[in-house]
């Protein structure tokens, strides 16, 4: 019996009556990928680019989330053809490139998801889970309907180029990083600076103009809701890693006595 893939990041944003909230999983681990994935979460963006992910545990984690009803982005580490199609092979069906500073770049990263005439990923389909190996009906024919493309603006040039990079036929929708972007502007660590903020609402601007969704990162609650006023469609509101992180330091701050937490420890 043929199989259904599930919908596109790009589908469910276009459905979607409200803008959608996400959480990394940055921790590499399956199972922490499926505590997320059952949270109530929209969706959630698997990282490749600053975690330790290889395909082996994106590929777990594709799996243990594909029960819930969320959506899975992968994030690649760069838009590598080869990495791509690796990436598509495994199941993704919704990618984020990092990393896009103009139309050419997005063009190639375009290229690389889609097979030829019109592309360059190598065809592989009947030994993929992409393809759930040849079970999913003419999946070769309708392959560009199974995947969306997501390309992330966190350069000066990027935000230039905006809107240019938006209109590429092709590119599902822009995710502006507001930490890559201070440290171009000059002010490194700073995701709330004037500079930085000024200059996702210019890529909001031209994103939305170009009649593309746009989504931001913004962990500071306050910062969501700015960017989302602004007409954000998607937005990631944490990580797995922070809020373990933060968690675990507010359970030794309640029961760890402040002079001992603060004293030199032991290193092993």
């Amino acid at each position: 019996m043929p199989l259904r893939l599930a919908p596109t990041f790009r589908e469910t944003l276009a459905a979607a009556s409200r803008p959608l909230a996400g959480i990394w999983v940055c921790s590499g681990s399956p199972l922490v990928a499926e505590i997320c994935a059952g949270s109530g979460m929209d969706w959630t963006l698997i990282d490749m680019e600053h975690s330790p992910n290889g395909l082996e545990s994106v590929l777990a984690q594709l799996q243990a989330v594909a029960a819930y009803p969320i959506t899975p982005v992968v994030r690649v580490p760069i838009g590598d053809v080869v990495t791509i199609k690796q990436v598509l092979d495994l199941g993704a069906q919704n990618l984020l490139v990092p990393m896009i500073s103009s139309a050419d770049e997005a063009r190639a990263v375009v290229r690389a998801v889609r097979y030829p005439p019109r592309g360059s990923r190598g065809v592989g389909s009947a030994l993929a889970r992409s393809a759930r190996w040849n079970r999913v009906d003419a999946y070769l024919e309708n392959a560009d309907d199974h995947v969306s493309l997501f390309v992330q603006i966190e350069t000066t040039a990027g935000v230039a180029a905006a809107a240019e990079i938006a209109a590429v036929y092709g590119v599902d929708g822009i995710f502006v990083g507001p930490a890559d972007l201070a440290a171009s502007l000059g002010v490194l660590g700073r995701q709330t600076h004037p500079d930085v903020i000024a200059a996702v609402l210019r890529t909001f601007d031209a994103v939305r103009a170009a009649g593309k969704p746009v989504g931001v990162n913004a962990f500071d609650p306050e910062m969501a809701d700015r960017y989302l006023a602004a007409g954000a469609s998607f937005v990631l509101v944490g990580a797995d890693v922070g809020l373990l992180a933060r968690g675990s330091e507010a359970l030794a701050a309640r029961f760890i006595p402040a002079a001992e937490a603060t004293g030199a420890r032991p290193s092993y």
